[in-house]
C-alpha cells in the first residue's frame, strides 16, 4: 500500500503530535516526521521542494479521525445484484 510506512509513523507519533499542533499539517517521509506546518499548501510546498515526486505524506493532525460521509449517487444494484 502507498504511503504504509508515513501512516504507521503518523500514528505511532500522534500521542505527541496532538498534544501541541491539533489542526496542524505535518509532513512525513518515509519513517521521519520532517516538520509542522499551519497550513496544508505550506507543507504540500514543501514536501515537493525536498522530495519531488518521491512519495510523502501530508496529514492534517487530529486527535479523533473525522468521519467521512459517503453517498451512493448511483442504485449499487444498477450493474446487476445476485437475486435481483
Amino acid at each position: 500500500m502507498a504511503l504504509e510506512k508515513e501512516l504507521e509513523i503518523y500514528l505511532s507519533k500522534l500521542p505527541e503530535l496532538k498534544t501541541e499542533n491539533e489542526g496542524k499539517f505535518v509532513l512525513i517521509h518515509g519513517d521521519q516526521v520532517i516538520d509542522i506546518f499551519s497550513s496544508y499548501d505550506d507543507a504540500i510546498k514543501a514536501g515537493y521542494g525536498q522530495f519531488g515526486l518521491k512519495p510523502f505524506l501530508v496529514k492534517q493532525i487530529h486527535a479523533l479521525e473525522p468521519a467521512e460521509f459517503i453517498s451512493r449517487l448511483v442504485d449499487p444494484c444498477a450493474a446487476g445484484c445476485a437475486g435481483g
